[in-house]
Formats: C-alpha cells, sequence, structure tokens
C-alpha cells in the first residue's frame, strides 16, 4: 500500500502502451497526439498543426518502436521519407484509435507545455485534474 511518502511511477506510460495494444487486439490503428511544442519533442515540423501532431502508433506504420516510462521513440515515414520520431510521455495528450477516436486523454504538465508555457503558468493556481470513463 502506498503511503503519501511512497515516491509512484507515473500511470501514464503504462495506459498508453495498454490503449495501444487494445487498439491492436481489436484491429483498430493506436495513435498518440503530441505537444509538439513541449520540451524534448523531436518530430517532423512541418507536420505540426497547431503546435500538436498526431501520430500513427500501429505496428505497420513504425519500426524499432521503445515504448519507456519516460520516453517513446521510432521511425516512421513522413511524406515517403523515413523520420526519426522522439516523444516525452509527459508531451503525450491523448491516446485512442483512429476509427472510433475511443482512448485517453491526459493533463499536460508544465514541462510539457514547452518553456513559454511554463513562465506564464507560473503565477497561476493549478486545478484538480479531471477523470473521464472511456466506455
Amino acid at each position: 500500500m502506498a503511503t503519501e511518502e511512497t515516491l509512484l511511477n507515473s500511470h501514464r506510460p503504462y495506459l498508453i502502451r495498454a490503449i495501444r495494444e487494445w487498439a491492436i487486439d481489436n484491429h483498430l490503428t493506436p495513435q498518440l497526439q503530441v505537444n509538439a511544442k513541449a520540451d524534448g519533442v523531436d518530430v517532423p515540423a512541418e507536420f505540426v498543426e497547431d503546435g500538436q501532431i498526431v501520430l500513427n502508433i500501429g505496428p505497420q506504420a513504425v519500426d524499432d518502436l521503445e515504448m519507456g516510462n519516460e520516453f517513446i521513440s521510432f521511425s516512421a515515414r513522413f511524406g515517403g521519407v523515413s523520420r526519426s520520431v522522439l516523444v516525452p510521455v509527459a508531451a503525450v495528450m491523448a491516446v485512442f484509435d483512429r476509427e472510433s477516436r475511443q482512448g485517453m486523454s491526459f493533463p499536460q504538465t508544465p514541462a510539457a507545455e514547452g518553456e513559454d508555457a511554463k513562465v506564464a503558468k507560473q503565477s497561476e493556481q493549478r486545478p484538480k485534474p479531471n477523470l473521464k470513463l472511456v466506455e
């Protein structure tokens, strides 16, 4: 049983992996919505829209996929050109399947919002996170 003093691992990477596996098992296309402006994100800038990018992480779309607790990395083809992708887990805004759009969204942490947002939010009070039931 965890106490207040126990440091727990983030549940985000485990949920991302689980929803990806669920989508694949159901013959759906797993996707990540990523805050492309977050620190440490390395994605093809020409495919970023409104500071975000949606990445197909299905087995046919990616090579050398590594889904660790801190980073997700893989190579994929963008416009026919193979590119490397690196996404800090904290920058993942949502994981879902393309077809039904079922999945989970995540609150953005200051580290995932980029340097400008961190400075702007330093004086703001953060609300409690909301949980949504995904059916």
